[in-house]
């Protein structure tokens, strides 16, 4: 939702995307569109923007005119910084945005769970980072390539909860400027423990069964599991102080029946791809919890080992 107030002379100019996966592809395009050249850079290391030149990067197939930066390039720090690299890649991505963020940088982590924002606010102040998640968006990306059929939003809001502050405001007229989809919520706390809450029932359920969202958007198994796991969530909830309800449970399903039958959540295209997935993110998490607040979570634990059990058989 637009947020009015007064203009500032610090208004955020230059935008870095550090991963140019599928979320950094999406976002980075729709504001390629709405922005000059040389303020939105894509930040890598030499190999891989080597790569990007060389082979580019498309959108729903339509080429995205990045500028590419390397970590060698001398360049100054982005007034908004964008992390959306997966939590294998996180420490990297830390070390290789050093050169980039300033004194008056801002930072939004794409990262699913609800860890990276305090991993980067560790690295670099509780105040240049504003808490973020991306929903509703069910974009697929294979090589160089993304489709997808829902953009989705970006959801910013003060950390915990509360009214907007300066540093999110300031983000909330650029989103504006800029025509990138979003919304400003003053309780972000339940917001990412929501994004949680689905992602541990979508993204793990596809990733153990198969084969793509249709399973999941009627009634049957798989669904019965997804929520069950996605309840889990709600009762640790409690004990952090969020308190989920099932109305919350409800409208994080709404949110899913958007979804293509047809495509896949993140996790599942790891495990079609063989690559490490973000499992302690989802159930790992959610198993930490239930252990520190003797709290039994079976579905978990179960979606846990299955994961597990099926990264093991990876070729070396």
């Amino acid at each position: 939702m637009p947020v009015q107030v007064k203009q500032t002379a610090q208004e955020i100019q230059t935008f870095t995307i550090v991963g140019l996966g599928a979320l950094g592809t999406l976002f980075g395009h729709i504001l390629e569109e709405h922005m000059p050249k040389a303020d939105l850079r894509v930040l890598a290391d030499p190999v891989r923007v080597a790569r990007y030149r060389r082979d580019n990067v498309y959108s729903n197939g339509v080429p995205c005119n990045f500028q590419y930066v390397t970590t060698e390039d001398k360049a100054s720090p982005a007034d908004l910084l964008l992390v959306a690299v997966k939590a294998t890649q996180l420490k990297d991505a830390l070390q290789t945005m050093r050169g980039h963020v300033g004194p008056h940088t801002l930072i939004l982590s794409l990262l699913n769970g609800i860890s990276s924002e305090e991993i980067i606010a560790a690295e670099y102040g509780r105040e240049k980072v504003v808490d973020c998640i991306a929903y509703g968006m069910d974009a697929v990306k294979k090589g160089n390539r993304l489709t997808y059929s829902q953009t989705g939003k970006l959801c910013i809001g003060t950390h915990i909860s509360g009214p907007p502050t300066g540093p999110v405001q300031k983000i909330a007229r650029f989103f504006e400027r800029t025509s990138c989809p979003y919304e400003v919520s003053e309780t972000m706390g339940k917001v990412m423990w929501g994004k949680l809450m689905l992602n541990v029932g979508v993204n793990q359920t596809v990733a153990v069964f198969g084969p793509d969202y249709s399973a999941i958007l009627k009634s049957g198994e798989q669904r019965d599991i997804m929520i069950a796991a996605m309840r889990e969530v709600i009762e640790l909830s409690k004990f952090e102080g969020v308190n989920l309800t099932e109305d919350d449970l409800q409208g994080w399903l709404d949110v899913l029946d958007t979804m293509h039958p047809s495509n896949k959540p993140s996790m599942r295209q790891d495990v079609e791809a063989k690559r490490p997935s973000e499992v302690m993110l989802f159930s790992g998490t959610v198993l930490a919890l239930g252990e520190k607040y003797g709290v039994d979570t079976p579905v978990n634990r179960m979606l846990y080992g299955r994961i597990l059990q099926i990264e093991s058989k990876y070729p070396a």
